[in-house]
Formats: C-alpha cells, structure tokens, sequence
C-alpha cells in the first residue's frame, strides 16, 4: 500500500504525515516520500517551510534536498528516484507515504504518465541559444517546428519553450503539457487530501509569511545567492525568494514583500485545489486530526 497525502500551502500536510507514520508504528513501520518540487534543493528551508530533522521525529524522508539550486527540477527524473524509493521502503517492509503540494510531482509517483528524458547536450545547447537570441526568438523556433505546442505555450515561459524544442528534437514528437488521466501506476494507494475553512488557511498564509521572515529568509536568501541564486532557473522564481532578492536590490521594502510573498502564496493555493479537486481518488478530510482519518480510512479500506 502507498498512502498520499495531498493538498495546499498551508494546510498542514508534513506535519499530519509525520504523525500518520508515527501512529503506523513509526520509523520501522513508514518512511515519508517528498513531493515538493522546490522543496528538492539544499538550502531552500525557510522559503519551503522545509520539516526540520527535529520535526522529522526520526521518520525518514526521501527526495528532500536532493539537488543543487544551480540544477534543474526534472519530473522525469524524479519520477524514476521517488519510485525507486518507494520500491526500497516497500521491500524493507514499511509503508511509504507520499507528501506534497506539487501536483505534477504526486501524479508523477503515482499515475501512469511518461515522461520524456533530458539530454543535456542539447538542454545545454538550447539554453546557450536562449541566451544569445532571447524568448521570443526561440518561440517563433517553435512555431516553426512544433506549431501546436506553440500555440499553447506563453513565449514568456522561457524554460517551457526550451524544453518543448528539446523534446520534439529528442523524440521527433510534438511537445504537449502532459496531465493525469488518474489512472493509479500502484494496485493499492490511498490518496486524502487536507482541506480547512477559507478563513482558517487566509491566516495560516499570512502566519506562515511572518514566521518566514522572522526564522531568517532574507539571510537565507544571502547564502544561497553566494552559491549562486540568482543564475539558478527555478530557485530564483520561487515564491519567497523572488521577492526577498527584490529587498535585497532595494526594490522592494520588507512590507512590501511580505504582502507579496502572502498573495502569491494564495494565488499558489487556488492553483494546488484546482488541481486537486479533479482527481476522483481522493478522499477530502478536515485538516484537524488528519492523522488519525486517515489511520481510520486505511483500516476501512483494508478490511473491504
């Protein structure tokens, strides 16, 4: 059995995934698969409201702080580590639990999608003529060969403009958006997602922001830009780190970015139960005692 739990920013997801493990019989019994995309890279903690090792209660966690930020996030790629991962667990004898708010990701674990690979040659040599020509160059690139994923795609999205040439130039097929079709990869997965009241998230956005800013984002922003922040494709456009780089520039002041950061998180929220609302095999629970619901759903659904 492979459990899920799913929903948005805020709602309390690690912290449920955590007790469930504990109350499954602990770090010999479940073991906690990450499906946070920003959540993969080393450093990015505060600004990902990453679980600390103390909050992690001796559980272990898997595709957490896998990546540098000067990489790219792959779904491909993490398809193939969190699978393996779950094979691993599985034949240890425990039971993995996956936890994120990426949608693309969870569906990447648990439903039967393909993904095209990555060459890096030609990611590198694509990148290089982005550089050099710019997006909307490469868009009309695009239109060229590949006029359906043209039109489909905003030439402002520059890394999806790359990587839609570099799949037609790998596979020699159209590049489309890949979406679930729900389909289960696994026999057996239970999949809940956490919900709460308007009201009570609005709050936790606006808490979590605060806590943020408070823990240190701005300093940890400081370390990741010696490393090399602001060159990194993904890390840079995070919500949270785009918006302390502009304090940092002095283009932003710190009230500034903290409504920012809380509106763009909100915005972030409405995309994650759009995306989740539509998958049938989800089971909606409140967020309060999630552990013990979904302790109960899976002895229900065990016994059927």
């Amino acid at each position: 059995m492979i459990i899920a739990v799913v929903g948005p920013t805020a709602v309390g997801k690690s912290a449920a995934a955590i007790d469930l493990a504990h109350r499954l019989g602990g770090p010999d019994a479940a073991e906690i698969i990450g499906a946070d995309a920003l959540q993969l890279y080393r450093g990015m903690d505060i600004g990902t409201a990453k679980v600390t090792a103390a909050e992690r209660r001796g559980i272990a966690h898997h595709q957490i702080d896998v990546l540098d930020i000067s990489e790219e996030a792959s779904v491909a790629a993490y398809q193939a580590r969190a699978r393996r991962d779950a094979e691993v667990i599985v034949a240890r004898g425990r039971t993995p639990i996956v936890v994120g708010g990426s949608g693309l990701y969870v569906s990447a674990i648990l439903d039967r999608i393909d993904f095209p690979g990555t060459v890096p040659e030609v990611r590198t040599r694509l990148m290089a003529d982005l550089e050099r020509l710019g997006g909307a160059a490469m868009h009309a690139r695009l239109a060229q060969i590949d006029p359906p994923s043209a039109a489909v795609i905003d030439a402002r999205n520059e890394r999806r403009v790359v990587r839609a040439l570099e799949v037609n130039e790998v596979t020699g097929r159209s590049f489309q958006p890949v979406f679930p079709r729900h389909t289960s990869f696994y026999d057996d997965v239970i999949m809940v997602g956490l919900e709460m009241s308007g009201d009570v998230l609005e709050a936790r956005i606006e808490a979590r922001t605060r806590t943020m800013i408070e823990e240190g984002l701005l300093d940890e922003v400081r370390c990741l830009r010696e490393r090399g922040l602001d060159n990194a494709p993904t890390a840079r456009m995070a919500t949270g780190y785009r918006e302390a780089l502009a304090v940092l520039d002095g283009d932003m002041t710190l009230s500034e970015a903290a409504d920012a950061i809380t509106a763009a998180t909100r915005r972030l929220v409405k995309k994650q139960l759009t995306w989740f609302r539509r998958d049938p095999r989800i089971a909606w629970i409140d967020a309060g005692d999630a552990a013990a619901q979904i302790e109960q759903i899976i002895e229900e659904t065990s016994a059927q």
